[in-house]
């Protein structure tokens, strides 16, 4: 069982669901890069100062042409695109090691039935999952609850309660010899906190990136992943600006591979990966990893970079001459160029701070305000706004479209199995990016695309092997009456006239007893 240590709990935190982690004075004022720079004695300008040395965009070219990635843009089904995540050699290594698990428990002592399960039934399980998913039940159990009038009587014709609950708790993704190896190793450098989950782990990954290939603008993001509690799972997440997952890397502590500069900086610098993604990419980031030391090697290695930043950071200008103060008017601009960094600042509701190496100060872009005039009446105005923050906030959103969708009948439930969490997320990530692709390939065929709901109920169906449209047939389950008579029968018959028989007891109960005394008497 995955343990959550100091160095992969996390609490949430400051805005924008920024969560601080708990790593021993590493964390949000332990960073390297977040030491005061010295003063500047350069004055900050303003819109209307010409900004003679606007950076060239970088020229676009990628490793691969963007987009869904073949074979899969031939596919059309939900069930065709999850078997490009969630293939054969992903459930080959879940059943082997569940079944190890299973014989490993089995040789311990512990006595429970056991068949070993095969990668049919496996997709079951996942199929029933999505099920439970979209009917959001309180507890995993209820959908096989019986005689009440919540009963929903198809999840038992798939799997029965005690076999769905075996596969739950017996499910592992490891082998667990290597587990052992492992566990062998904690307190070194070599110990893997995430070893219970790495195989599945990295060949998510790997699917993620090889079936799309991402648009020009990227962005950079942590994500919690937890119980409805203030503690989860930290990853960091590269996502494309329609919310697809393109690589994510666990919060794992401390490294000793860091490279000195702050974790901020080493996240970045390991997910925008120019072997995979090419060059020309511009990364959006918010103010926990902007640094004029990551934008600068970003900018080397062929990228640019726009993002937030928080003052103080070693490198951010500090001069106080011509800067913005409380009384500047709405909309007001200062900037301040150091070679390809441009330091932008906005008063809007607040000061707005970012950085950016591609675009200029301002290229005449406005916004709607509600401001008081001098009548005291609010009245909608327009305020100049600068290209670095309009660019930012329509691709910056990458990681939060993404969240939306995982949000959307998500299988995490509330556990002590940090593994399961992990394992149940990453189905999550597969679900949805299956989703952005079936949007993108319906958008490069001009057809209509599936609700989001919809896509998962016919995922669900099809890993469960049935159909979604028509009403599904049940075994019989009690008393269902059938006709016995006709309407033209004599008059000796009309005892029974009209009336039915139970299919199962083939007895006339007892309100067919009491029709038939009344009909009697009416004669």
């Amino acid at each position: 069982m995955l343990r959550t240590s100091a160095g992969i709990r996390a609490i949430c935190g400051q805005s924008r669901g920024r969560c601080l982690v708990h790593r021993n004075g590493h964390g949000a004022g332990g960073d390297a890069s977040r030491s005061r720079s010295p003063h500047r004695p350069v004055a900050w300008r303003t819109e209307a100062d010409p900004d003679d040395a606007v950076p060239q965009p970088p020229r676009f070219r990628p490793k691969r042409i963007p987009g869904v990635q073949p074979p899969l843009n031939a596919a059309q089904s939900p069930g065709e695109i999850f078997s490009k995540f969630f293939d054969d050699e992903v459930l080959k290594c879940l059943c082997e090691n569940t079944n190890k698990n299973a014989a490993k428990k089995k040789e311990n002592g512990k006595t429970f039935a056991w068949k070993e399960i095969t990668p049919e039934e496996l997709q079951k399980y996942l199929g029933l999952l999505l099920y439970m998913a979209v009917c959001n039940f309180p507890k995993m159990v209820d959908i096989w609850r019986r005689n009440t009038i919540f009963h929903v009587p198809f999840p038992a014709t798939v799997m029965s309660k005690d076999r769905f609950m075996a596969i739950n708790s017996i499910l592992h993704i490891s082998d667990p010899e290597e587990d052992v190896a492992n566990g062998k190793k904690k307190g070194t450098e070599d110990y893997d906190t995430f070893h219970p989950v790495r195989p599945l782990l990295e060949m998510m990954r790997s699917r993620c990136m090889s079936n799309y290939h991402p648009k020009q603008h990227i962005s950079v993001e942590e994500r919690m992943v937890a119980n409805p509690t203030k503690w989860g799972l930290k990853f960091f997440v590269l996502a494309d600006v329609n919310g697809y997952i393109i690589d994510f890397k666990p919060y794992t502590g401390k490294s000793t591979l860091s490279s000195g500069k702050g974790v901020s900086f080493d996240v970045v610098t390991s997910l925008v990966d120019k072997d995979y993604l090419g060059s020309g990419y511009i990364v959006y980031c918010d103010n926990f990893y902007t640094s004029p030391a990551l934008f600068q090697h970003l900018k080397k290695q062929g990228f640019g970079a726009c993002g937030t930043y928080r003052e103080g950071r070693l490198g951010v200008p500090s001069s106080q001459e011509n800067a913005l103060h409380k009384r500047s008017p709405r909309g007001s601009i200062r900037w301040i160029r150091d070679g390809d960094l441009l330091f932008v600042k906005w008063l809007d509701s607040r000061e707005v701070s970012i950085c950016t190496t591609v675009h200029p100060v301002y290229s005449g872009d406005t916004v709607l305000r509600w401001q008081k005039n001098e009548d005291g009446h609010f009245e909608s105005v327009s305020v100049p706004r600068p290209t670095a923050v309009t660019e930012y906030n329509k691709y910056v959103g990458g990681v939060d479209t993404s969240d939306q969708m995982l949000g959307t009948n998500s299988v995490l439930c509330k556990t002590k199995r940090s593994n399961m969490t992990v394992f149940r997320h990453l189905l999550d990530i597969a679900v949805t990016n299956c989703f952005i692709l079936h949007k993108e390939l319906c958008i490069s065929k001009q057809q209509k695309h599936k609700t989001r709901q919809t896509f998962q109920e016919e995922l669900a169906a099809h890993l469960l092997g049935v159909c979604l449209d028509g009403r599904p047939e049940f075994p019989s389950q009690g008393h269902f009456p059938v006709p016995t008579s006709t309407r033209d029968m004599g008059r000796r018959h009309r005892a029974s006239l009209g009336r039915k028989q139970c299919t199962v007891c083939k007895r006339i109960h007892i309100f067919v007893v009491v029709c038939f005394i009344v009909q009697i008497a009416n004669c």
